[in-house]
């Protein structure tokens, strides 16, 4: 029975959603827009980054295998059904569903009691409606530029990622990570390329592969209970971990459905202690599993909202789940002196790291973090055409201080990913400012405002 459970509740949510879609206009352009995204993940293997609907909409996508004019124009069909003054689609207030599994009512509820008025009915839900409906018109915006640009249409970085993403990402000049560069080389003095004496600096600080498990999972364990006192995540939820190689990037989540991840960890190059918390929480507790869990939980089991059921990689979305899965390591360590002592008690033992120098090394890493923007202007300038690969590797190894193979590395997620950078950096600012704005230091604000974002079709530039 429990192997058949994750098909029974497809079966459900399928029928549900079916039943629900008679009585929502909305939902017929919801169901539409994910068929879309799965015809157009038959075209770009990177597109769909996960789906966890009906399984004979998959199939049915594979079948078909639609033409990129065929999408495009189902695309442009259901924006002008958006567009249009259809008083069904602008007053449709639906209530919260009882979940397909039977976990329906107070206690199924994904966020905590006091952090519930986003999903609350009445007015709240009536936010809610329109955020939905906001959240499908640039979502389906975002599939049409993708559509012009696999047909080959070239755009300028800066266009890409309004297109895609629903931002814009500032643009800094070479004197600002010059000032950095020269606070950095005070804290690393000695003779030969910056790049260099920052890993000779920080080989002390590396996880050897050995213990990379144990410190993985003890970063896990406690970013898990530290976002369990403040979310209430369906019971059966869970994720395993995967240690991977030859990968363009340094985590991945793969999110399954069910309430089901699995986070790899590429170890092409060396892990340093601080990856430690920045992978748990990034793509665990509260990052990623969390988010893909809430969404799945709140609007597509509790609402039938369809659209969520698929996650659309090059898409404003994208910019929400980077942004926050960055900002929640702050969320779940508010207090740096906090964060250090955690890893001078449990992961620098567990890692064989000595923790004296612990301090000094946070530090180096506060001032390499402001270097962050720099990868977007390498990505920036070689996707404009201005350099070409070699000069960006070297503006990495200079501006972002990587030796030659993360430089190489970050390279290739660049080219595969293109603006896609911006969601790290640009995103977490974002979510930090929408964040801090309604919850200002107090930490258990923070908790509340931070879910309800996990918990919300929130956009880009509805982030104010």
């Amino acid at each position: 029975m429990r192997r058949l459970l994750p098909f029974v509740l497809c079966g459900l949510i399928a029928l549900s959603a079916g039943a629900r879609a008679a009585d929502d206009p909305m939902n017929v352009v919801a169901e539409k827009y994910a068929h879309l995204v799965l015809a157009l993940g038959q075209h770009d293997p990177d597109y769909v980054d996960a789906f966890y609907g009906p399984a004979e909409w998959k199939t049915e996508a594979e079948k078909e295998k639609q033409s990129l004019d065929a999408i495009a124009a189902g695309s442009m069909e259901l924006s002008a059904k958006l567009a249009a003054p259809n008083a069904a689609l602008n007053q449709n207030r639906p209530s919260p569903q009882s979940s397909p599994d039977g976990r329906g009512g107070a206690k199924a509820s994904a966020i905590k009691s006091d952090q519930m008025d986003c999903c609350a009915p009445g007015m709240a839900d009536g936010d809610m409606v329109t955020l939905r409906r906001e959240y499908l018109e640039k979502q389906i915006s975002a599939l049409v530029a993708r559509v012009r640009m696999l047909k080959g249409e070239k755009l300028k970085f800066d266009d890409e990622s309004k297109a895609l993403y629903d931002a814009v990402a500032p643009t800094y000049p070479d004197s600002h990570f010059d000032d950095i560069l020269a606070q950095l080389e005070k804290k690393i003095p000695g003779t030969g390329p910056l790049w260099e004496r920052y890993e000779n600096w920080r080989k002390p600080f590396m996880i050897p592969k050995d213990k990379l498990d144990a410190v993985f999972q003890a970063a896990i364990k406690e970013c898990r209970a530290r976002t369990l006192a403040h979310v209430s995540l369906p019971p059966n939820e869970s994720f395993t971990v995967e240690y991977v190689t030859n990968k363009p990037w340094g985590g991945y989540n793969w999110y399954k459905g069910n309430f089901h991840s699995v986070i790899q960890v590429n170890t092409d190059l060396p892990i340093f202690i601080d990856r430690a918390v920045d992978l748990a929480a990034h793509e665990g507790y509260p990052g990623h599993h969390v988010y893909n869990s809430l969404l799945e939980k709140n609007l597509v089991r509790d609402r039938g909202w369809m659209e969520f059921s698929v996650y659309a990689l090059f898409s404003p979305q994208s910019l929400i789940a980077e942004g926050t899965a960055n900002f929640g390591r702050d969320v779940a360590f508010p207090d740096k002196p906090d964060r250090i002592k955690f890893e001078k008690e449990v992961l620098f033992p567990a890692a064989g790291i000595d923790p004296a120098r612990a301090d000094e090394y946070y530090a180096v890493q506060d001032l390499m973090k402001e270097l962050n923007y720099a990868g977007n202007e390498a990505a920036r300038r070689w996707i404009n055409g201005e350099i070409d690969e070699k000069a960006a590797v070297e503006w990495l190894q200079k501006y972002n201080v990587m030796e030659p193979a993360r430089a190489q590395q970050r390279m290739k997620f660049i080219q595969k990913y293109r603006s896609y950078v911006i969601n790290y950096n640009l995103g977490e600012d974002m979510v930090k400012r929408y964040i801090e704005k309604r919850a200002g230091k107090d930490p258990e604000k923070k908790w509340s405002e931070f879910g309800k974002l996990l918990a919300s079709p929130r956009l880009p530039s509805g982030l104010q």
